[in-house]
């Protein structure tokens, strides 16, 4: 069975992540207690269903230290397990909340529990959150929504699941700093040493993607080199991260606009990596078209 585990910050879009596995055909269980994990999987299974989705979040804090010897069960049976960690920055979350004008799901929950005599203020619930999570962060792909439209999650997400999950996927990201570094990279290089195309104004209003700015970083001896060099750190480091078995590897690469530099670097390192490797290839900055793309 193919199995896609959700986790994540509350307000970092697991609902949306789960209606589009829910739309991929996925049977799909929100708020499932970890203890339950492997009892409904074997129900399914006898009922014939071959992909799902559980959604785990942090009112089951008390049994999320047992997820990571669930996962490693299943995956002995024979299941194919993905696990996705949703996460976003506290200020955006904030704002989520705010917009919506909903409470905090651990607001009253740890009262309910007696962890907590008062209610927690929402930047409290926000801390705590990530503190019960911990046990399951880092058990599959950290996803970073602070900056991400409801749309172009879901074209994130549609991208996760079409992914397959025996070899490492290098990933590389092309993000704007002004708006801040993305919180699901491993890596972050900046590429705004680099002549910017902003200042010429036919460029400004392009991408990366486009003909007249890449003939224009094309032209730049600099522009080769630093690409040469990210390459060569990411081919003399890459085999260490598979032996540590890892599902992927994210590089970062910023620029002030996350629009020209950044966007072209990211495309000319997929374009050599793609030869050998499974590779996804996002942009933050750009039009969501052009957000997520598999190499």
């Amino acid at each position: 069975m193919r199995i896609v585990l959700i986790s994540g910050i509350s307000g970092s879009g697991k609902s949306v992540a789960l209606n589009v596995l829910e739309d991929a055909g996925y049977y799909c269980v929100d708020n499932l207690p970890p203890s339950l994990l492997i009892d409904l999987v074997n129900t399914l299974e006898w009922e014939g269903v071959n992909q799902a989705a559980m959604a785990i979040d942090s009112r089951s804090a008390h049994l999320l230290t047992i997820v990571p010897a669930a996962i490693e069960r299943l995956r002995q049976l024979g299941h194919e397990v993905k696990v996705l960690f949703l996460t976003a920055g506290s200020e955006t979350l904030i704002a989520r909340f705010s917009e919506t004008r909903r409470s905090h799901p651990l607001s009253h929950h740890l009262q309910q529990q007696q962890l907590s005599s008062l209610p927690l203020s929402l930047t409290e619930c926000i801390q705590k959150e990530r503190e019960l999570l911990a046990p399951v962060q880092f058990l599959g792909h950290v996803i970073d929504t602070s900056h991400l439209s409801a749309n172009v999650l879901r074209t994130w997400i549609k991208n996760e699941i079409d992914v397959e999950q025996a070899a490492l996927i290098l990933m590389f990201e092309s993000f704007a700093f002004k708006v801040g570094v993305p919180l699901d990279v491993d890596f972050v290089f900046d590429v705004r040493i680099l002549p910017n195309p902003h200042y010429d104004p036919q460029l400004r209003a392009q991408t990366g993607l486009d003909a007249p700015v890449i003939n224009f970083l094309e032209a730049q001896a600099a522009v080769h080199e630093l690409i040469l060099d990210v390459r060569q750190f990411i081919e003399k480091w890459l085999p260490a991260f598979k032996r540590d078995n890892r599902s992927y590897l994210t590089i970062g690469v910023g620029c002030t606009g996350g629009q020209h530099r950044s966007v072209y670097v990211v495309e000319k390192l997929a374009q050599h990596f793609q030869q050998t490797e499974r590779v996804l290839i996002r942009h933050r900055q750009t039009h969501p078209q052009t957000q997520a793309k598999i190499a």
